[in-house]
């Protein structure tokens, strides 16, 4: 079965280990993957390009089925293999409803914090504007609120969308990780700390820690001040 799967990823890259977080879950442990370099643009290789002519990771085919998009892909796990492994998403209609409301929203904390994250990567030096990183970072700051007050409800938890590991902690945990490597202050956000440090030995979650992290567990500063 897993066999039949191939994953083009990246190291780091929050999308990519959402779906490699999901084949753990789904217990699709020895299929085929690729790490493929950024820096190298072995993502713009020919190999991926024939697959995803986006250029982009993760690239994920099942047979001749082909899926480059990361929830995409995490859905189409979940629908597919319903029945094996950890069960991603509820049959209850109002549990399902805030799992999949969760898990689109977490687009909007990936994006913000990519917006934060990324603009000196982007925008060259003399075009970079004192304003446009202030606003960056107060709206990263009011959707990090949100999330704290998402996890500070007593009947949510301890994940992001009740009491059981979902669909919703699959995408949202990936950006969560992302934003404390980038020096995202645990006791500005202990909600978010709390959900961090909970789930990041799980068993998926430790498998797929991305290798360059664990080659150098020193992250950066870029949203210490958030």
């Amino acid at each position: 079965m897993a066999k039949d799967m191939t994953l083009y990823w990246g190291s780091g890259s929050p999308p990519c280990w959402k779906v490699m977080i999901a084949l753990e879950e789904k217990s699709l442990q020895g299929y085929n993957q690729k790490l493929l370099s950024f820096e190298k643009m072995e993502h713009k290789s020919k190999e991926v390009m024939d697959i995803n002519p986006r250029g982009q990771l993760p690239s994920f085919k099942h047979g001749n089925k082909i899926i480059n998009e990361s929830y995409g892909a995490c859905l189409y796990l979940e629908n597919q293999f319903k029945s094996q492994g950890q069960q991603l998403l509820p049959d209850c209609a109002e549990e399902q409803a805030l799992v999949l409301q969760r898990m689109f929203e977490g687009q909007t904390l990936q994006q913000k914090l990519g917006d934060v994250i990324y603009y000196s990567w982007r925008v060259p030096e003399e075009e970079r504007h004192d304003s446009a990183i202030k606003r960056n970072k107060e709206a990263l700051a009011t959707e990090l609120k949100l999330w704290e007050g998402y996890l500070s409800k007593p009947e949510v938890g301890p994940y992001i969308a009740g009491k059981n590991f979902t669909l919703a902690d699959v995408i949202c945990f990936p950006s969560v990780a992302y934003g404390f490597r980038f020096g995202l202050s645990q006791e500005k956000y202990p909600k978010l700390a709390g959900y961090y440090n909970q789930l990041k030995d799980r068993p998926s979650i430790k498998a797929t820690w991305p290798p360059h992290w664990l080659e150098n567990p020193q992250g950066m500063d870029v949203l210490k001040d958030v």
